[in-house]
């Protein structure tokens, strides 16, 4: 664990950067960073700057208009300090971050800003950004994960992504890949715009594509104005709706056990791995979209979800030793079914579909993580639907043929369920499901699995129809299990990264799956390069008054 543990909940009565005003159908998001308030004392957050602080109120922001806000049909980002709308990410802080913080960091980042496209796309809560001043680096990536931007035109205020002339490091959260890919500049624009210091302002921003309206300041409210107007037309959000409030997670962190309600941690450092267990529901859960909504934040499928999410967080930053998740269930698998068949029987109550995604996005977080995932179904296991799409979502699964034979009162032996959740509720980045994904370019095998919908599959069928990869019996079990933990744990971290973000994302390209390949390699090689973080680099280089000392030799 980390000297100093990063937290990831917070609320808006904690937020230090960020003011959060709510006048339905409209929300203002205002970034104004407290230069004090970064993470390290090594830095200040000057000119709306930010670090992962800041990233994580935003990420709360994001959740919490979603899930307490369904009123909310536009939310509009934007500066509160003069001319200022964001500097990007703090260059002091990313010169005194560990690399793996950096890339951590960016990787949480851009899983931020895909939420904030996320909730304009499939929640119908549009994300408009009113940008009052400049925007450089991140504060412009911030600007194009928003679904219009609306730029000032006051002579001064611009858009630019000066990483390279200035950093010698590519945007990290995405801002090349949104440039083109999402924006449609064209190529020899975008080369120009990602090289020019200064940035882009005024009609020109217009006529690259860069934003997408202009005005001046004297009329820039009434802009903001029109375009919400607009925009709010076009969401399907219930104007009538109660939102539920997403209260705090109740987590306890006693040595290497890190315990929640329905998720369990236990961290085993002589393997360099982490045991994820996720338990199901005891008790009857909503069935409607209404019963949902009574519920709350204490409904199995948000309760456990956020739990899970969090959990990953938590060890992705805070325990970046511990290369293996071992993912694991326990409970009925009956009651995970039950818990499940809202989604299927009420897809169109606002908090239905607010969850679907919720699990959508924590599935895909588990997808990117730079982290082996083995899946272990056992007796007692609950790998049903929902659950198992861990299985599916595993780099290497193991199911155990039959049971505990040594036992007096032998449990049943394991068993696994596919529902309806696996044929499409979440699908990952490639816009594939995991069953598809599994599948890829073998059409007969996935229409196989998939006949097998609401069947309980013990080791020998779930092994034919090739949804787990071994299937020890209760004698091999054991060193099957250790022998492939303390493999997993003598091989080079680096190349099983790069091995496993390789298999993870078969089949068709997308936005998102550029953006974190090219973060998981580009970037993550980059910021090793002297060029970057050398002592005559240019992140060490930066606010000096000395230029960085650059080796020529391309590679």
């Amino acid at each position: 664990m980390t000297d100093q543990t990063i937290d990831f909940r917070t609320d808006p009565s904690r937020y230090r950067h960020w003011k959060l005003s709510i006048e339905p159908p409209v929300a203002t998001l205002t970034m104004e960073v407290d230069p004090d308030g970064g993470l390290r004392s090594d830095y200040e957050l000057k000119t709306n700057s930010y670090d992962l602080g800041v990233d994580i109120e935003l990420h709360d922001a994001v959740e919490r208009l979603r899930f307490e806000h369904p009123d909310v049909k536009v939310v509009v980002v934007t500066g509160g300090l003069d001319k200022i709308f964001c500097a990007g990410a703090n260059i002091q802080m990313l010169a005194g971050a560990t690399h793996e913080h950096k890339v951590n960091f960016c990787k949480f980042t851009n899983e931020t800003r895909n939420s904030i496209e996320d909730a304009t796309d499939n929640s119908r809560q549009i994300w408009i950004a009113a940008v009052n001043g400049t925007a450089a680096g991140g504060g412009y990536e911030l600007a194009l994960a928003c679904d219009e931007i609306l730029l000032v035109d006051d002579r001064s205020s611009a858009v630019s992504l000066p990483e390279i002339p200035l950093l010698a490091v590519l945007p990290g959260t995405g801002g090349l890949t949104r440039v083109v890919e999402k924006r449609h500049v064209r190529r020899d624009l975008a080369d120009a715009f990602a090289t020019r210091t200064e940035g882009i302002r005024g009609q020109t921003a217009i006529d690259w594509g860069l934003v997408d309206h202009l005005a001046p300041a004297s009329g820039f409210h009434d802009l903001i104005a029109q375009r919400v107007a607009e925009r709010a037309a076009d969401s399907d959000r219930p104007a009538d709706a109660t939102g539920i409030d997403l209260t705090p997670l109740q987590r306890s962190i006693d040595g290497d056990a890190v315990e929640y309600g329905f998720v369990k941690v236990a961290i085993d450092r002589s393997t360099g791995s982490a045991a994820i267990t996720v338990s199901a529901p005891s008790t009857d859960q909503p069935t409607t979209g209404e019963e949902l909504q009574a519920a709350g934040a204490e409904a199995w499928l948000v309760q456990a979800v956020r739990e899970l999410d969090d959990a990953i967080l938590h060890l992705r930053f805070n325990e970046t030793e511990i290369g293996t998740w071992v993912l694991r269930t326990v409970g009925a698998i009956d009651g995970v079914v039950q818990a499940e068949t809202v989604i299927g029987a009420d897809p169109d109550h606002w908090l239905v579909r607010e969850v679907r995604l919720l699990w959508a996005r924590t599935l895909k977080r588990l997808d990117v993580s730079a982290r082996s995932l083995v899946a272990l179904v056992e007796p007692g296991s609950c790998f049903a639907g929902t659950l198992a799409e861990l299985v599916l979502a595993a780099d290497r699964s193991f199911m155990l043929d039959g049971t505990w034979e040594d036992e007096d009162d032998p449990p049943p032996p394991p068993s696994m369920r596919l529902t309806a959740a696996n044929l499409g509720w979440y699908p990952m980045s490639n816009d594939l499901s995991r069953l598809q994904t599994r599948f890829w370019g073998r059409d007969a095998a996935y229409k196989a699995a998939a006949e097998l919908v609401g069947k309980d599959l013990l080791a020998d069928a779930a092994a034919r129809a090739e949804l787990v990869t071994f299937t020890p019996d209760d004698i091999d079990w054991p060193d099957e299990i250790r022998l492939t933990l303390e493999e997993r744990n003598s091989f080079s971290p680096d190349a099983l990264t790069g091995m496993e973000a390789n298999y993870r994302f078969v089949g068709p390209e997308t936005m998102e799956t550029k953006i974190f390949s090219r973060l998981s390699a580009w970037q993550n090689w980059i910021f090793q390069r002297p060029n970057a973080v050398g002592p005559e680099g240019a992140l060490q280089r930066f606010g000096t008054g000395s230029r960085p000392d650059y080796d020529p030799r391309r590679v």
